[in-house]
């Protein structure tokens, strides 16, 4: 498999939010989203084996897949090897591709609204929604009929103060009249950390 970078850090968004967790984070994407802050370039060849050692490593049981687009790569045999290592496995996509069935937890967060009908989620269950609140209006059903336990609603980091207070003020407000929707703020941001 190609992955980008394996790190250990709380969760910093979402349901988990504050959980420490093993990322391993896949390299690559079907998607270009403006605001993406991976390197899809850059990976190391790694067997599922090596991916299951690394994880070891560290005490949380909590393991979150991500990317990239992790469903372009993620398999059964890795999550069933990580669950016989005794981890959970979590998976943050995009929904626009199938996943395998024995992953834990899955958070989708749809990015049609930035990339047009190339990224018209497949998933139609998760356990959470997660979907971006950038500076454009939201389109009639931000979770794209993505049935799911939580809802949440993240305003874009634009890299811009203002622009970022203006977009959480709005996101705020869209909260306050749509109340199925949850708050998720970008913490590993605001404490410094990955």
């Amino acid at each position: 498999m190609r992955v980008n970078e394996i790190f250990y850090s709380l969760q910093g968004e979402g349901f988990h939010t504050g959980r420490a967790a093993v990322f391993v984070r896949l390299s690559g994407c079907n998607l270009v989203c403006d605001f993406c802050d991976t390197d899809h370039a850059s990976f190391t060849e790694m067997s599922e084996e090596e991916i299951v050692i690394e994880t070891a490593k560290y005490p949380t049981s909590w393991v979150v897949v991500t990317g990239g687009e992790p469903a372009l790569q993620l398999t059964a045999s890795l999550v069933e090897k990580l669950h016989a290592a005794g981890k959970e496995v979590a998976v943050e996509t995009n929904g626009t591709r199938p996943l395998p069935e024995n992953v834990d937890w899955v958070t989708v967060s749809p990015k049609a609204a930035f990339v047009g009908k190339a990224g018209l989620p497949v998933l139609k269950k998760a356990d959470e929604v997660k979907a971006v609140f950038g500076e454009e209006p939201l389109p009639d059903d931000p979770a794209y009929g993505i049935e799911a336990g939580h809802y949440f609603l993240q305003p874009c980091d634009t890299g811009d103060n203002e622009r970022n207070r203006a977009i959480t003020a709005r996101c705020i407000d869209y909260i306050l009249n749509h109340p199925r929707w949850r708050l998720s703020l970008q913490t590993h941001k605001m404490t410094g950390i990955r």
